[in-house]
Protein backbone atom coordinates (compact mmCIF):
# COMPACT_ATOMS: atom_id res chain seq x y z
CA UNK A 1 0.00 0.00 0.00
CA UNK A 2 3.08 2.19 0.83
CA UNK A 3 3.81 1.86 -3.02
CA UNK A 4 0.77 2.89 -4.15
CA UNK A 5 0.60 5.75 -2.29
CA UNK A 6 4.01 7.02 -3.44
CA UNK A 7 2.82 6.36 -7.02
CA UNK A 8 -0.28 8.67 -6.57
CA UNK A 9 1.60 10.99 -4.70
CA UNK A 10 4.37 11.16 -7.35
CA UNK A 11 1.01 11.80 -10.07
CA UNK A 12 -0.58 14.69 -8.13
CA UNK A 13 2.78 16.48 -8.17
CA UNK A 14 3.49 15.75 -11.25
CA UNK A 15 -0.41 17.63 -12.17
CA UNK A 16 0.49 20.49 -9.73
CA UNK A 17 3.77 20.90 -12.09
CA UNK A 18 1.69 21.06 -14.61
CA UNK A 19 -0.92 23.70 -13.61
CA UNK A 20 -3.71 21.45 -13.85
CA UNK A 21 -4.28 21.75 -10.46
CA UNK A 22 -4.92 25.54 -11.13
CA UNK A 23 -6.60 25.48 -14.47
CA UNK A 24 -8.94 22.43 -14.54
CA UNK A 25 -10.99 23.97 -11.82
CA UNK A 26 -10.71 27.39 -12.85
CA UNK A 27 -12.09 25.93 -16.30
CA UNK A 28 -14.81 23.94 -14.56
CA UNK A 29 -15.94 27.18 -12.54
CA UNK A 30 -16.18 29.35 -15.38
CA UNK A 31 -18.17 26.69 -17.20
CA UNK A 32 -19.99 26.42 -13.55
CA UNK A 33 -20.92 30.00 -13.44
CA UNK A 34 -21.41 30.92 -17.01
CA UNK A 35 -25.14 28.83 -17.72
CA UNK A 36 -26.74 30.63 -14.45
CA UNK A 37 -25.05 34.09 -15.11
CA UNK A 38 -26.60 34.24 -18.75
CA UNK A 39 -29.34 32.93 -18.19
CA UNK A 40 -30.40 35.80 -16.06
CA UNK A 41 -29.14 38.09 -17.64
CA UNK A 42 -29.74 37.15 -21.22
CA UNK A 43 -32.70 39.67 -21.74
CA UNK A 44 -30.49 42.33 -20.70
CA UNK A 45 -27.84 40.95 -23.45
CA UNK A 46 -30.22 40.83 -25.94
CA UNK A 47 -31.39 44.14 -26.32
CA UNK A 48 -27.61 45.53 -26.27
CA UNK A 49 -26.90 43.63 -28.76
CA UNK A 50 -30.05 42.90 -30.74
CA UNK A 51 -30.07 46.23 -32.13
CA UNK A 52 -33.81 46.16 -31.56
CA UNK A 53 -36.24 48.97 -32.48
CA UNK A 54 -36.57 51.41 -30.31
CA UNK A 55 -39.16 51.09 -27.30
CA UNK A 56 -39.10 47.39 -27.87
CA UNK A 57 -39.17 44.82 -25.13
CA UNK A 58 -37.63 41.37 -25.14
CA UNK A 59 -39.69 38.82 -22.51
CA UNK A 60 -37.63 35.62 -22.13
CA UNK A 61 -39.26 33.52 -18.60
CA UNK A 62 -36.51 32.44 -16.62
CA UNK A 63 -36.24 28.74 -16.07
CA UNK A 64 -36.86 27.30 -13.07
CA UNK A 65 -33.63 27.01 -10.45
CA UNK A 66 -33.36 22.98 -11.27
CA UNK A 67 -33.56 23.61 -14.89
CA UNK A 68 -30.12 25.81 -14.70
CA UNK A 69 -28.68 23.31 -12.57
CA UNK A 70 -29.95 20.95 -15.06
CA UNK A 71 -28.23 23.02 -18.34
CA UNK A 72 -25.33 23.51 -15.90
CA UNK A 73 -24.47 19.39 -16.65
CA UNK A 74 -25.04 19.76 -20.72
CA UNK A 75 -21.82 22.43 -20.63
CA UNK A 76 -19.98 19.82 -18.61
CA UNK A 77 -21.17 17.16 -21.15
CA UNK A 78 -19.45 19.87 -23.77
CA UNK A 79 -16.39 21.40 -22.67
CA UNK A 80 -16.04 19.94 -19.18
CA UNK A 81 -15.60 16.46 -20.68
CA UNK A 82 -13.18 17.32 -23.54
CA UNK A 83 -11.14 19.28 -20.89
CA UNK A 84 -11.23 15.63 -19.18
CA UNK A 85 -10.14 14.18 -22.19
CA UNK A 86 -6.92 16.32 -23.28
CA UNK A 87 -6.14 16.46 -19.29
CA UNK A 88 -6.09 12.58 -19.21
CA UNK A 89 -4.86 11.28 -22.76
CA UNK A 90 -1.40 11.56 -22.02
CA UNK A 91 -1.32 9.96 -18.12
CA UNK A 92 -0.21 6.00 -19.43
CA UNK A 93 1.02 7.13 -23.54
CA UNK A 94 2.96 9.61 -22.61
CA UNK A 95 5.22 7.89 -19.94
CA UNK A 96 5.16 5.25 -22.38
CA UNK A 97 6.17 7.13 -25.24
CA UNK A 98 8.86 8.70 -23.42
CA UNK A 99 10.33 5.51 -21.88
CA UNK A 100 9.78 6.72 -18.17
CA UNK A 101 7.04 3.96 -17.68
CA UNK A 102 9.90 1.42 -18.32
CA UNK A 103 12.45 3.06 -16.10
CA UNK A 104 9.59 3.16 -13.40
CA UNK A 105 8.65 -0.66 -13.85
CA UNK A 106 12.28 -1.89 -14.28
CA UNK A 107 11.82 -1.37 -10.45
CA UNK A 108 9.85 -3.79 -8.04
CA UNK A 109 6.81 -1.68 -9.20
CA UNK A 110 2.80 -3.67 -9.20
CA UNK A 111 1.71 -2.96 -12.70
CA UNK A 112 -1.91 -2.92 -11.21
CA UNK A 113 -0.53 -0.02 -8.43
CA UNK A 114 0.84 1.82 -11.57
CA UNK A 115 -2.03 2.01 -12.98
CA UNK A 116 -4.73 2.48 -10.34
CA UNK A 117 -2.45 5.30 -8.99
CA UNK A 118 -3.18 7.74 -12.32
CA UNK A 119 -6.35 6.69 -12.27
CA UNK A 120 -6.88 7.74 -8.70
CA UNK A 121 -4.90 10.97 -9.29
CA UNK A 122 -6.87 11.73 -12.28
CA UNK A 123 -10.10 11.14 -10.49
CA UNK A 124 -9.26 13.83 -7.50
CA UNK A 125 -8.30 16.09 -9.79
CA UNK A 126 -11.88 15.35 -11.65
CA UNK A 127 -14.02 15.25 -8.80
CA UNK A 128 -12.37 18.52 -7.33
CA UNK A 129 -12.67 20.35 -10.22
CA UNK A 130 -16.09 19.67 -10.88
CA UNK A 131 -17.27 19.98 -7.41
CA UNK A 132 -15.91 23.94 -7.95
CA UNK A 133 -18.04 24.51 -10.79
CA UNK A 134 -20.95 22.89 -9.60
CA UNK A 135 -20.96 24.76 -6.45
CA UNK A 136 -20.53 27.98 -8.56
CA UNK A 137 -23.28 27.02 -10.44
CA UNK A 138 -25.60 25.76 -7.39
CA UNK A 139 -24.38 29.59 -5.86
CA UNK A 140 -24.90 31.57 -8.49
CA UNK A 141 -28.33 29.71 -9.50
CA UNK A 142 -29.50 30.29 -5.74
CA UNK A 143 -28.41 34.55 -5.96
CA UNK A 144 -29.89 35.13 -9.40
CA UNK A 145 -32.89 32.56 -9.77
CA UNK A 146 -34.01 30.26 -6.90
CA UNK A 147 -33.44 27.80 -4.35
CA UNK A 148 -32.54 24.16 -5.30
CA UNK A 149 -33.54 21.44 -2.90
CA UNK A 150 -30.22 20.36 -1.45
CA UNK A 151 -31.30 16.76 -1.24
CA UNK A 152 -31.47 16.92 -5.35
CA UNK A 153 -28.54 19.34 -5.85
CA UNK A 154 -26.56 16.68 -3.85
CA UNK A 155 -27.78 13.58 -5.00
CA UNK A 156 -27.40 15.03 -8.87
CA UNK A 157 -23.73 15.94 -8.43
CA UNK A 158 -22.77 12.60 -7.28
CA UNK A 159 -24.75 10.97 -10.52
CA UNK A 160 -23.23 13.13 -12.27
CA UNK A 161 -19.75 12.54 -11.59
CA UNK A 162 -19.94 9.20 -11.79
CA UNK A 163 -20.19 9.47 -15.64
CA UNK A 164 -17.15 11.94 -15.38
CA UNK A 165 -15.45 9.02 -13.73
CA UNK A 166 -16.81 6.70 -16.39
CA UNK A 167 -15.21 9.28 -18.80
CA UNK A 168 -11.62 9.65 -16.99
CA UNK A 169 -11.66 6.03 -17.27
CA UNK A 170 -12.69 5.23 -20.40
CA UNK A 171 -9.68 7.95 -21.77
CA UNK A 172 -6.97 5.66 -19.29
CA UNK A 173 -7.95 2.88 -20.87
CA UNK A 174 -7.10 4.11 -24.08
CA UNK A 175 -4.00 5.43 -23.04
CA UNK A 176 -2.81 2.18 -21.06
CA UNK A 177 -2.77 0.36 -24.29
CA UNK A 178 -1.94 3.31 -27.06
CA UNK A 179 1.43 5.12 -26.81
CA UNK A 180 -0.02 7.81 -29.25
CA UNK A 181 -2.11 10.77 -27.23
CA UNK A 182 -3.37 12.13 -30.06
CA UNK A 183 -4.92 8.80 -31.01
CA UNK A 184 -6.09 8.22 -27.31
CA UNK A 185 -7.97 11.92 -27.43
CA UNK A 186 -10.00 11.05 -30.70
CA UNK A 187 -11.27 7.21 -29.45
CA UNK A 188 -12.07 8.80 -25.98
CA UNK A 189 -13.97 11.23 -27.23
CA UNK A 190 -15.51 9.73 -30.16
CA UNK A 191 -16.41 6.81 -27.76
CA UNK A 192 -18.30 9.51 -25.56
CA UNK A 193 -19.99 11.32 -28.22
CA UNK A 194 -21.17 7.88 -29.52
CA UNK A 195 -22.30 6.42 -26.28
CA UNK A 196 -23.92 9.83 -25.24
CA UNK A 197 -25.55 10.41 -28.74
CA UNK A 198 -27.48 6.75 -29.06
CA UNK A 199 -27.95 6.67 -25.50
CA UNK A 200 -30.11 9.56 -25.78
CA UNK A 201 -31.69 7.93 -29.15
CA UNK A 202 -32.07 4.71 -28.27
CA UNK A 203 -33.50 5.54 -24.69
CA UNK A 204 -35.03 1.81 -23.94
CA UNK A 205 -32.25 -0.28 -26.09
CA UNK A 206 -29.96 1.17 -24.62
CA UNK A 207 -31.24 2.03 -20.56
CA UNK A 208 -28.38 0.60 -19.06
CA UNK A 209 -25.82 2.71 -20.44
CA UNK A 210 -23.45 5.36 -18.62
CA UNK A 211 -25.17 7.80 -21.23
CA UNK A 212 -27.95 8.03 -19.72
CA UNK A 213 -26.16 9.14 -16.35
CA UNK A 214 -26.45 12.83 -17.25
CA UNK A 215 -30.55 12.61 -17.99
CA UNK A 216 -31.05 10.50 -14.64
CA UNK A 217 -29.01 13.70 -12.74
CA UNK A 218 -30.83 16.04 -14.66
CA UNK A 219 -33.98 14.27 -13.69
CA UNK A 220 -32.69 13.83 -10.04
CA UNK A 221 -32.39 17.63 -9.75
CA UNK A 222 -35.28 18.69 -10.91
CA UNK A 223 -37.86 15.77 -9.06
CA UNK A 224 -35.51 14.06 -6.63
CA UNK A 225 -35.27 10.65 -8.62
CA UNK A 226 -33.86 9.24 -11.22
CA UNK A 227 -35.35 8.72 -15.14
CA UNK A 228 -36.53 4.66 -15.69
CA UNK A 229 -34.02 2.37 -15.38
CA UNK A 230 -32.13 4.47 -13.02
CA UNK A 231 -30.43 1.64 -10.85
CA UNK A 232 -29.33 -0.24 -13.77
CA UNK A 233 -27.81 2.34 -15.38
CA UNK A 234 -26.18 3.05 -12.00
CA UNK A 235 -25.01 -0.73 -11.62
CA UNK A 236 -24.38 -1.07 -14.84
CA UNK A 237 -22.00 2.01 -15.20
CA UNK A 238 -20.20 0.97 -11.90
CA UNK A 239 -19.01 -2.77 -12.90
CA UNK A 240 -17.86 -0.92 -16.79
CA UNK A 241 -15.80 1.23 -15.01
CA UNK A 242 -14.37 -1.43 -12.64
CA UNK A 243 -13.80 -4.16 -15.76
CA UNK A 244 -11.45 -1.20 -17.84
CA UNK A 245 -9.57 -0.59 -14.91
CA UNK A 246 -8.84 -4.30 -14.64
CA UNK A 247 -9.05 -5.03 -18.66
CA UNK A 248 -6.38 -1.41 -18.44
CA UNK A 249 -4.29 -3.55 -16.14
CA UNK A 250 -4.26 -7.04 -18.11
CA UNK A 251 -3.70 -5.29 -21.62
CA UNK A 252 -0.60 -3.14 -20.13
CA UNK A 253 1.01 -6.22 -18.57
CA UNK A 254 0.87 -8.11 -21.67
CA UNK A 255 1.61 -4.83 -23.82
CA UNK A 256 4.73 -4.59 -21.78
CA UNK A 257 5.69 -8.45 -22.60
CA UNK A 258 5.41 -7.95 -26.16
CA UNK A 259 7.10 -4.69 -25.89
Amino acid sequence: MGQWFILFKKECMESWRNYKWLWMPSVFLILGLMQPITTYYLPDILATAGELPEGSEISIPIPPAPDVIAATFGQFSQIGILVLVLASMGIVAGERASGTASMILARPVSRFSFISAKWAAMLLLTWLSYLVGYAGSWYYTFLLIGEVEATNAIGAFFVYGLWLTFAVTLTVFFSTILKNAGIVAFLSIGSLLVISALSHTLTKLLAWSPGRLSVHASSIVSTGEGADHFFLALSVSIGIIIVLLILAYYLFKQKELVE
